[in-house]
């Protein structure tokens, strides 16, 4: 007596098997929006914890009592759009953050500076780069404390052939075997403060708070 189980013979169409893949397809999406919403909240903290701690290594967080994150104001230098942060004490404009970009040896180099209102330069740090290990990356403050000569200065403690480094008639070191690093870095800096300069009307402009 054959006792094989025939298969039903729709599980031999495509429909049936485009169906079953289907369901599949529905149930690991379930699992994966169910996962992202768990875990999304917990990203964004992270992520403007990140932002915090970059932003209070150039900006004491004893000098100012806002939010950050939310108090900034998006101007376009050298055709891109940059984001500042104005760090407020009791509302008034006292120091401000801004990314800027130099190009060393082995391209772009991401940093963050602030100044306070007479554009006084508060901190410079790296957040990226690709420069040499060992020679190039002397700039990152946990290699060598370099980046804290640029701290106090502006551009009117110093002439602009004064911001450049020694090799170059310079005030600012450079480093023995990679002055191209430091040379773009110094550049970037003097960039930043010319960039204060330009806007600094419309980004220490105190804003009137309506009367109830």
């Amino acid at each position: 007596m054959n006792t094989t189980v025939l298969e039903p013979s729709y599980r031999n169409r495509l429909g049936y098997h485009s169906m079953v893949l289907g369901g599949i397809c529905a149930i690991v999406a379930a699992f994966i929006i169910l996962g992202n919403d768990a875990t999304h909240e917990k990203i964004q903290q992270e992520l403007k914890q990140d932002q915090i701690n970059t932003l209070s290594q150039v900006l004491p967080p004893t000098l100012y009592n806002n939010d950050l994150l939310t108090s900034t104001k998006n101007i376009v230098w050298n055709n891109t759009e940059t984001t500042v942060y104005i760090a407020k004490q009791d509302d008034i404009p006292v120091g401000f953050a801004f990314p800027v970009v130099g190009y060393g040896y082995s391209g772009a180099i991401q940093l963050i500076m602030a100044v306070n209102g007479n554009g006084e330069i508060l901190g410079v740090r790296v957040i990226s780069h690709a420069e040499t290990p060992g020679l190039g990356d002397k700039i990152e403050i946990n290699k060598d404390n370099w980046i804290t000569e640029f701290n106090g200065h502006s551009l009117v403690s110093k002439s602009e052939q004064q911001w450049h480094v020694k090799k170059d008639g310079g005030d600012f070191d450079q480093f023995t075997g990679a002055t191209i690093t430091p040379r773009a870095v110094v550049a970037a800096v003097y960039d930043g403060l010319a960039f204060f300069k330009d806007h600094k009307s419309e980004l220490t402009q105190i804003e009137s708070v309506p009367k109830e």
